[in-house]
């Protein structure tokens, strides 16, 4: 984790009133280190030995705060339980039908598309989402044997 990103995060928080309590510090911090886009339960398990007063709804309150504020995207896939991911740049899922991990991966190549499909429909395109579906290695490998 670069410390400028949760330097830019609290900054972010504090310009906009909101205050940084010891749990908020955390748990930014879990979500910005963490690459697998945890759902908040992944988040209170990780961080209970450290705050033993911390409650799941603690967790989830602290989660909306952030979203509001913009720095993390909730991503809700079917029935499963939304995961959390840090707004960093424009980045891509790749979900595993098997067991559900979630890999990010980047291409600035898509930003083009919001430009054509606003050129071509007239709409004032705020965001796009695209997902990519298939079978991560670990899966692959236990179907091997």
């Amino acid at each position: 984790m670069s410390h400028s990103e949760l330097k830019e995060a609290l900054d972010t928080l504090k310009g906009t009133g909101v205050r940084i309590t010891p749990q908020r510090h955390a748990i930014l911090e879990y979500l910005i280190n963490s690459m697998s886009h945890p759902t908040a339960d992944d988040i209170y398990k990780a961080l209970e030995g450290k705050f033993p007063n911390m409650s799941v709804a603690t967790v989830y309150n602290n989660l909306r705060v952030f979203r509001e504020v913009g720095l993390v995207k909730e991503l809700t896939y079917g029935d499963a339980s939304s995961r959390f991911d840090f707004i960093t740049t424009n980045h891509y899922h790749v979900i595993c039908e098997a067991c559900g991990k979630i890999v990010d991966f980047h291409y600035p190549g898509l930003d083009e598309v919001e430009h054509l499909a606003s050129h071509v429909t007239g709409f004032k395109v705020s965001h796009h989402r695209m997902e990519v579906y298939g079978t991560c290695p670990d899966c692959l490998a236990k179907d091997a044997h």
